[in-house]
């Protein structure tokens, strides 16, 4: 049975490159029937771990709708799946290296190992210093070690990293599912890493590689950027006795300018979209092409067709390129396929926030211009509903929807003069224009369609001998505040005749008393 994890760090927010790598996990696993999907906090960095990210991952992965099949949260027979829950286990293992003489017990202290850091970076430009440690406490006699350990010594647990043998160099090889075979030196690893800090605490590759075995991960997808950790990795296995998984790095996720994406190339964190209105599936729709390829011809995936089409096979080896033009393409097509009720739903906290209903009463408790924004009445949430249309085709965000629509809620003020006048025309010209929209009104605002309504005005333009948008842009103004609106036809048929004709008298007396 397939068994692969997504294992982040709680150091930060989640990010675009960590849910790709959630997310191709989870695809491999549904895609492979049967497969199980862990969930595993790695939480060794005590000093950056925060409770706050915990919360960030299980609320993100929420709102996406991506579930494991074991975690913290769930349960599992692999419990407890929070590393800094496990310290026994890992200090029980180290200690199987160190009995197998795989790794070995350092004592130099936190002043030493940075006196050694100094001196290398004060000679690394003659070649004669590999940086690193020194491996000064690896061929301390093992009676000795056990000792001065066991006396209370600080320490820290090593990994012996195979070396040179009879003048020939040691290497690791190991196979990547998408990159091939890979050999690497291992006078280029990380020299003696440790595994078990002196606090008790294993470091990521101990707990990492411990947790995998035990908790029967058969693949390991993780981005590229951990390929140097593969071979280390695959060291420790051996020292164990272990079968390493399958491993699979996958392609980077790159910024248009070629290199890794980052905050200078905007937002990254997943919180930061969703402020901006990206829809669950549109975003999990884009990010699940960001390095595969499904279908020849086809763009938009449910997540039920993402998991039955994924292979590792589809894979690609060259790095993906975000594009957050491409991304707002996708929420624009997913916003169009939402049905009023849903997109109203979705986006009614927003309009709330931006105050489109008005402030609330709150009586004496706060000073003027203090009351809070206050949610829709039926009738105002019925509007809002029915408004939909309005935004859907020009929207790519929800936070755009509700500024779209103020002029629906309240009174827009009656623009400059000029606004309302047609290219090639003046203030008599649009005067008269506004006065005809006028005599259409009530018409317009019975009409059944927008159909029905543009024929209205094709004829009164013809029979006036004037342009149909010069017609229209007048009337738009005085009934949104603006040249540019939703489509007009049905915002009239939302403001109902009286309103629309408020507003139009209110223009026509501003444009008259400005002649």
């Amino acid at each position: 049975m397939v068994c692969v994890r997504y294992a982040p760090s709680p150091t930060g927010l989640q990010h675009i490159g960590g849910i790709r790598t959630a997310l191709f996990n989870y695809l491999f696993a549904r895609s492979v029937g049967g497969g199980k999907f862990i969930l595993r906090l790695e939480d060794t960095d005590r000093t950056r771990s925060d409770e706050a990210y915990v919360r960030n991952l299980y609320d993100t992965f929420a709102w996406l709708g991506i579930a494991w099949d074991e975690g913290p949260d769930r349960g599992g027979p692999h419990a407890p799946y929070v590393q800094s829950e496990r310290s026994a286990l890992y200090k029980q293992y180290a200690g199987e290296l160190l009995a197998k003489g795989r790794a070995y017990h350092c004592f130099c202290s936190a002043g030493e190992l940075e006196k050694l850091r100094r001196e290398q970076d004060h000679s690394a430009g003659s070649g004669t210093a590999y940086p690193g440690y020194n491996r000064r406490c690896r061929n301390i006699p093992d009676e000795e070690s056990r000792r001065r350990a066991g006396e209370g010594e600080a320490f820290t647990v090593r990994l012996k990293i195979p070396l040179e043998e009879a003048g020939a160099a040691a290497l690791t090889r190991f196979n990547d599912k998408l990159l091939g075979d890979i050999e690497w030196r291992n006078a280029d690893i990380n020299p003696d890493p440790v595994l078990l800090k002196s606090d008790g605490f294993p470091t990521y590759h101990l707990a990492n590689v411990v947790d995998d075995h035990l908790m029967g991960i058969t693949h390991v997808l993780r981005a590229q950027e951990w390929i140097s950790s593969t071979p280390l990795h695959v060291i420790l296995y051996g020292a164990f006795g272990w079968e390493p998984p399958v491993f699979c790095h996958l392609p980077m996720v790159m910024g248009q300018d070629g290199k890794k994406l980052s905050k200078r190339h905007g937002a990254t964190s997943i919180d930061e979209f969703r402020l901006q209105g990206c829809l669950p599936g549109a975003l999990i729709n884009y990010i699940a092409l960001l390095g595969c390829s499904y279908e020849e011809g086809k763009d938009i995936y449910t997540v039920e067709e993402l998991s039955r089409l994924f292979s590792l096979e589809k894979l690609n080896k060259a790095p993906a390129v975000f594009d957050y033009k491409k991304l707002e393409w996708y929420n624009g097509r997913y916003i169009r396929m939402t049905s009023d009720e849903e997109l109203a739903e979705l986006t009614l906290p927003r309009a709330v926030e931006q105050n489109l209903f008005g402030t609330a009463d709150a009586g004496g408790d706060l000073p003027p211009g203090a009351q809070p924004p206050r949610g829709p009445s039926a009738e105002e949430r019925a509007l809002y509903t029915a408004a939909m249309p309005l935004v859907r085709e020009r929207a790519n965000f929800l936070r755009e929807i509700p500024a779209k629509l103020g002029y629906l809620f309240r009174e827009p003020p009656v623009p400059a003069a000029e606004e309302f006048i047609p290219k090639k025309s003046g203030p008599a010209e649009a005067l008269g224009l506004l006065k005809m929209g006028r005599e259409l009104l009530p018409a317009l605002a019975a009409a059944e369609s927008d159909g029905e309504a543009e024929e209205l005005v094709k004829a009164r333009a013809q029979a006036e001998q004037v342009k149909l948008g010069d017609l229209l842009m007048p009337l738009r103004t005085a009934l949104t505040g603006s040249r540019v609106s939703p489509p007009l036809f049905l915002s009239i048929r939302l403001l109902g005749a009286e309103r629309c004709l408020k507003r139009i008298d209110r223009a026509l007396a501003s444009l008259e008393g400005r002649r």
